[in-house]
């Protein structure tokens, strides 16, 4: 296996990142996970242009993307793979062991691994506590990811793939690494990114080819909504059929498969395609 590391190729024994790098100490950087088929990375540009976005909210330069994307076709041309997972990691370079961020360039990680179709359906469960929308990085993809860690284990203690978040004022927001929808009264939802979700790539595909709302809801929807999904760059359109003890005996119910569906058609029409 070779990943990119700071200008260059490196077989992963030998790939190397300062142990002073901000991205390790405190967690100052930002990432974006992208799916791969046949060697080919899905909606790109979009996953570069939220990179930026995130970057700019930390206060990191502007990354290179003509540098990222030469990275990312090099790590993919060495790694031949029919389904990867590409993960992008750009981090505050060498600093000091606090948090005031140091004077050194920005690190660029770039690696690959393989990544497994998603199951059509799956359980999830919701966890205590909360995303802060108010937060200094409420919306970044940052890799200060700890607290997802914590929740996604207590969800595969209990045989569940996802851990699902409320905000701080008892709003429906998002998993660990997906976006939520739900269907109520035949209509579909999704929390706004004012709900403190990311701003997922997958989901605003999802909201553009299906006509989603995006709706303030509140948590305990999860208890009454109809159909519920996930999305994400690796899951896709993914359907649940349990949440915490309640069955959803029909996952995926006919507005989930329409948008797995819709989904899987136009993103194999067009692998790097635009919102709007």
């Amino acid at each position: 296996m070779k990943l990119w590391v700071n200008g260059g190729l490196r077989d992963a024994d030998e790939a190397r990142v300062s142990v002073l790098d901000h991205g390790l100490t405190v967690g100052d950087g930002v990432f974006e996970t992208l799916k791969t088929v046949g060697g080919r990375p899905f909606a790109l540009t979009l996953h570069l242009e939220r990179l930026s976005r995130s970057a700019a909210g930390l206060g990191l330069p502007e990354p290179d993307h003509d540098e990222v994307r030469h990275a990312c076709a090099a790590v993919l041309d060495a790694n031949p793979l029919d389904r990867g997972r590409l993960r992008i990691t750009y981090t505050g370079g060498v600093s000091p062991l606090g948090s005031d961020r140091g004077t050194a360039s920005p690190t660029l990680v770039v690696a690959v691994g393989v990544s497994k179709s998603p199951a059509a359906t799956t359980a999830v469960i919701t966890v205590p506590w909360t995303r802060n929308e108010r937060g200094a990085v409420a919306g970044l993809k940052t890799t200060s990811y700890a607290e997802n860690v914590v929740a996604l284990a207590k969800a595969a203690e209990q045989g569940a793939s996802e851990a699902l978040f409320a905000n701080t004022v008892g709003q429906l927001c998002e998993g660990t690494g997906s976006n939520v929808f739900v269907v109520v009264d035949g209509e579909l939802h999704t929390p706004p990114v004012s709900s403190g979700c990311l701003a997922g790539i997958t989901r605003a595909l999802t909201v553009e080819w299906t006509g989603a709302q995006e709706t303030e809801l509140p948590f305990d929807v999860l208890a009454r909504a109809e159909e519920i999904f996930l999305t994400s760059s690796l899951r896709d359109v993914q359907a649940v059929h349990r949440v915490d003890g309640r069955q959803l005996t029909d996952a995926p119910g006919p507005v989930s498969a329409k948008a797995m569906r819709v989904f899987e058609e136009r993103a194999a029409a067009d692998a790097d395609p635009r919102i709007g």
